[in-house]
């Protein structure tokens, strides 16, 4: 609820700091005292536009700032506090404050958090609700009718929201195969020519790899044959160079005995020979691995080729190949199980979609029952309201099917005749705004236990209407503010009666300089205020012991 409320060079007011509790709060003064300035300045922390005519002549800039508290916090406001990263702390005040410059452009913050007005206006809903003479929100607006029937019904939505998941579910997945199955069937032939060619090549992994190794070798020993041959000639044959090295270490083996320089010489050329030999097998194995044979590089070519060109043709790497194949294969094979797997797709989409029917079904029937139920409630409001010839009805309306969803078939508005034999219409396209503000609080009271905003505010919702009317709205008022908090801007002694705070608005002037400024009335002061409201600008003796009944009377 609204607990603080500090203005600063608003209109008017040069510097106001109200403090706002439970129960019916009144507020009263003069017609022109400056009422409508708490509503403005209040509109502003409700992301109100910002209009730099509020600012007060003379001065750079305005501000407001209005403290909420409450005894379990709205899931509305945590949640929008969440997404917008600002922190509360779990028991901490709402602190929501605007400055708005003379010169245009405003700021915001909630918490000392700078925030964008978009927010203020977010949290706006769960805050206040604000019912007058110009009003186009909270129960006039159609958009919020369903909720508040459902609410009132005690109306099991999310089991139809339930439902109507998992039926959106079953009907995405039945329309993603069938769309699959089309598009395969129309690529059938593409698809059978693409295995077909792949099947005929049988790409393997890894394959592009080794056979790009061999060919690499092949042509290496193409361009290495010349000089292997001459190396050939090295050790091939009994005159190469190292047979005559062998001949020799054999001459040298047999005379080594006869001096010890032959046997030193014997051990070098034996070296020799045993290293000669291990390079003679080396280059024999290196010819061998780079034989260049024309026929086998034309076939590793030729499958490379192929390969790569698959490869460009699937936008994949050769590698992928085998992967390409087995998904093929795998279209293809659905196309022959697609009918199996639709019919099992129909037939869960079918079952989901009659369990949604049934579940919105019932919750059709109930919002028409409740609808009915509230129709008697708030008829039983209008007669004191001074609203006996109007009527009120709740309408429930099935919807097309593909208007359906997460809160069922049903569009649900509040609608109102003022006169014997009208047609019904909507709130705010037939009441005055007198009898639109009592219609509110009739419904208000039919509702009550029903929630809303932390706080409401009715503004003159007594006006054009006493006696009886007027104490049939007081009561009604202080009713509904039994276990909350409401706020009502009035001019009717018999509602100002009622309230549990009592709040005066007044207007002074000195000099060229006009104030409106706002006192908290004691028991003397509320007293002398009511009498003033029932006999005007000379309070008498008589209405002052008016006033007293009536406050005894509450």
């Amino acid at each position: 609820m609204l607990t603080t409320l500090s203005i600063r060079n608003i209109v008017l007011i040069d510097a106001l700091d109200l403090e706002f509790g439970r129960g019916l709060g009144v507020l009263t003064g003069e017609t022109g005292a400056g009422k409508s300035i708490l509503l403005d300045a209040l509109g502003l922390v409700l992301g109100a536009r910002a209009d730099s005519a509020l600012v007060r002549g003379g001065e750079e800039q305005a501000s407001v700032s209005a403290s909420f508290e409450f005894d379990a916090m709205p899931s509305a406001i945590t949640e929008a506090l969440a997404d917008a990263e600002v922190e509360l702390e779990p028991g901490e005040p709402l602190i929501i404050r605007r400055r708005l410059k003379a010169d245009g452009g405003s700021k915001a913050w909630v918490n000392d958090q700078p925030v964008g007005v978009a927010l203020l206006r977010q949290l706006a809903g769960a805050l206040v609700e604000l019912h007058g003479q110009h009003d186009d929100r909270g129960l006039v607006n159609p958009k919020g009718h369903r909720d508040l029937l459902d609410r009132y019904a005690g109306a099991n939505v999310a089991k139809v929201a339930a439902a109507w998941n998992a039926w959106h579910t079953a009907r995405k997945a039945l329309e993603v195969a069938q769309a699959d199955i089309e598009q395969a069937r129309a690529d059938q032939d593409l698809l059978l020519a693409h295995l077909s060619e792949l099947t005929n090549i049988e790409p393997v992994e890894g394959e592009e790899e080794q056979l790009a190794g061999a060919r690499s070798d092949m042509q290496k020993g193409e361009k290495l044959a010349g000089d292997l041959e001459e190396l050939r000639l090295v050790w091939d044959g009994s005159e190469a160079p190292l047979a005559r090295l062998r001949s020799a270490a054999r001459k040298l083996d047999r005379i080594a005995p006869e001096h010890p320089l032959l046997a030193d010489a014997l051990a070098s050329l034996d070296r020799a020979v045993i290293e000669a030999g291990e390079a003679e097998e080396k280059l024999e194995a290196a010819a061998e691995a780079l034989t260049h044979d024309p026929l086998e590089l034309d076939r590793i070519e030729t499958r490379l080729f192929e390969l790569r060109a698959l490869a460009r043709k699937h936008d994949c790497q050769v590698d992928d190949l085998p992967e390409v194949m087995r998904t093929l294969r795998a279209r293809l094979d659905a196309i022959e199980q697609g009918d199996a797997d639709l019919a099992d797709l129909e037939k869960a989409e079918k079952a989901a979609g009659e369990t949604y029917r049934k579940a919105a079904e019932a919750l059709h029937n109930a919002r028409v029952k409740a609808g009915g139920k509230l129709d008697k409630a708030v008829a039983s409001e209008l007669a004191p309201l001074k609203l006996d010839a109007a009527r009120f009805q709740t309408s429930v309306t099935v919807l097309p099917e593909e208007r359906w969803g997460a809160s069922g078939m049903d569009a649900v508005e509040f609608l109102i005749a003022t006169n014997p034999g009208a047609d019904f219409a909507p709130l705010n396209k037939i009441a005055s705004g007198g009898e639109l503000s009592r219609f509110i609080l009739a419904l208000k009271v039919a509702l009550a236990e029903q929630g809303g905003a932390a706080t409401v505010i009715f503004d003159e919702i007594d006006r054009g209407v006493g006696g009886s009317v007027a104490s049939a709205i007081g009561e009604r008022l202080a009713r509904l503010a039994s276990d909350g908090q409401l706020l009502a801007v009035t001019h009717s002694p018999q509602v100002a009666a009622r309230g549990s705070t009592h709040y005066l608005i007044a207007k002074s002037s000195s000099g060229t300089v006009t104030k409106t400024s706002v006192a908290r009335l004691d028991a003397e002061g509320r007293q002398e205020e009511i009498a003033r409201m029932l006999s005007g600008a000379e309070v008498t003796p008589e209405a002052r012991a008016q006033a007293d009944r009536l406050l005894e009377g509450v």
